[in-house]
């Protein structure tokens, strides 16, 4: 990996140091912040890397974020390469149409090694969308983490923890395994999210990028943003301002695409729209 453009592409310069506390929440604050959590790169070509090297190339080129297996997994060799200890674990996240399963559908990490404490282990995530912003100690307890109020406790389903996310948030919770395991782990699950005509993640075009202000999602051409006393809606129903949402918003300017790319994107997106009034009518 190209750790210094990495570094770059996330707005950090010259860094140095050994693994502190400080740095490590800086890490993942500018890569949930400059990263998106994405799924527009499955509507057009569906199966994209799993490889961290392979992913973070794409991330720097800003042809795609990612979701979770791309995003941790070169988010680990990142901090791998920069001198924390980093584990994987198996997880399954929980909405509320999904009962969450631990199932390796969701990649998690767990940090240690930092100066101040090398023993404390500390849950990292930034593949999970709206989820964390900054890490959290690996104990019983919760963490303001604007605009939203996490919380860790024992998982109920499996060896491991169990994440309660916001009320306001779109997951309801996670689930993950103590025992630690490789990116390989993950392979099976990766082929058939990424690739599956009947993925969620090849049905629907999305995109999530955690700010310190808010909480941005976008699901086909439906725009929310998410504040400690509002969520803000609207509709992107014009094609001009859903490419300029992609790249000013998720920093997504799709270079690699040509016009047709994005006529066939966009075409897409709508449709995904329109299935979803259609399903609303049906529904009422």
């Amino acid at each position: 990996m190209d750790t210094e453009a990495l570094l770059r592409r996330i707005g950090i310069e010259g860094y140095d140091g050994p693994p502190r506390l400080e740095a490590l929440a800086r890490l993942h604050e500018a890569f949930v912040d400059q990263v998106p959590y994405e799924t527009v790169q499955y509507q057009l070509a569906p199966g994209g890397p799993l490889e961290p090297e392979e992913v973070a190339k794409r991330i720097v080129a800003r042809e795609a974020g990612g979701y979770c297996f791309q995003l941790n997994g070169s988010f680990a060799l990142l901090l791998t390469e920069l001198g924390y200890r980093v584990r994987m674990h198996r997880g399954g996240v929980q909405t509320v149409n999904r009962p969450g399963e631990v199932d390796g559908s969701h990649l998690v990490l767990t940090v240690s090694g930092l100066v101040e404490d090398p023993e404390r282990v500390w849950l990292v995530d930034a593949g999970l969308g709206d989820g964390l912003r900054q890490p959290m100690p690996l104990e019983v307890g919760e963490a303001e983490q604007y605009p939203f109020t996490l919380r860790l406790r024992s998982s109920e389903k499996t060896d491991g923890w169990r994440l309660d996310h916001d009320p306001r948030a779109n997951l309801v919770g996670m689930d993950f395994e103590s025992a630690a395991v490789g990116l390989d782990a993950f392979a099976g699950q990766h082929a058939r999210l990424s690739a599956d005509p009947e993925s969620p993640f090849v049905r629907l075009a999305s995109a999530f990028r955690r700010t310190s202000e808010s909480v941005v999602v976008l699901r086909s051409i439906g725009l929310s943003e998410t504040f400690s006393d509002r969520v803000d809606n609207r509709l992107l129903d014009n094609r001009n301002d859903y490419f300029a949402a992609l790249a000013d918003v998720f920093r997504l300017p799709l270079p690699h695409y040509s016009a047709a790319d994005r006529e066939l994107l966009w075409r897409r997106v709508w449709a995904q729209y329109e299935d979803f009034l259609g399903r609303t009518t049906s529904a009422s």
